[in-house]
């Protein structure tokens, strides 16, 4: 049975804002619902490692949710670093700091990391992906045309591999390509197949 037949009786809940991780979910078929919008406080500890920042917020996502879960329900949480010179680099406050990040990228190597939480009543799986994209060198034409005319300033470093700085820029990924875009779809896929296993028989109907 496809994985997204094994999930109908479930209702699964993405609590995301991002267009990509939603367009990538409804991508493998599986059903979903979306989280009505709720706060979270996503400072994190200045002592964790850069690369367990996205699945450590992924995690305080999850747990940020107010509604208690029921036990056919499956919340789905998500975050995305990009990671340079073992710094977090997050979301631009203006174009000004999105142009310092590209700059920052540009001819060089960074990761990309996402975080996953998947919790049901009973239990919990946070799990995470990483790939490493390689920039060619960056204008500063190209960088301020981008950063004017897509405006990224809801993504992490700055860029979304799926616009035209990813088409004109990027040389190389090792890694999931989607991951880069917010959502490792086959890691999920993946993950989920084996968080169901042991669903209670009332939802595996």
């Amino acid at each position: 049975m496809l994985l997204h037949d094994k999930l109908r009786s479930v209702d699964i809940i993405l609590a995301s804002a991002s267009p990509r991780r939603r367009e990538l979910l409804r991508a493998t078929g599986i059903g979903y619902r979306l989280a009505p919008k709720f706060e979270c406080d996503e400072s994190y500890p200045l002592s964790l490692l850069a690369e367990d920042v996205a699945p450590y917020l992924s995690a305080l996502k999850s747990h940020a949710y107010p509604e208690p879960l029921a036990i056919n329900q499956l919340l789905i949480t998500a975050d995305t670093t990009v990671i340079v010179d073992n710094k977090v680099l997050g979301k631009p406050s203006n174009d000004i700091e999105a142009c310092e990040m590209l700059r920052t990228l540009s001819d060089r190597e960074h990761s990309v990391v996402t975080g996953v939480t998947l919790r049901m009543c009973d239990r919990e799986r946070t799990f995470s992906s990483r790939s490493v994209v390689r920039f060619a060198p960056l204008t500063s034409e190209q960088i301020e045309y981008y950063v004017k005319e897509y405006n990224p300033l809801d993504k992490a470093g700055a860029y979304g591999i799926q616009e035209w700085i990813g088409y004109v820029g990027i040389e190389r990924i090792e890694g999931s390509f989607y991951n880069v875009m917010g959502l490792p779809v086959q890691r999920l896929c993946r993950e989920l197949e084996f968080f169901i296993e042991a669903l209670p028989e009332c939802c595996a109907r």
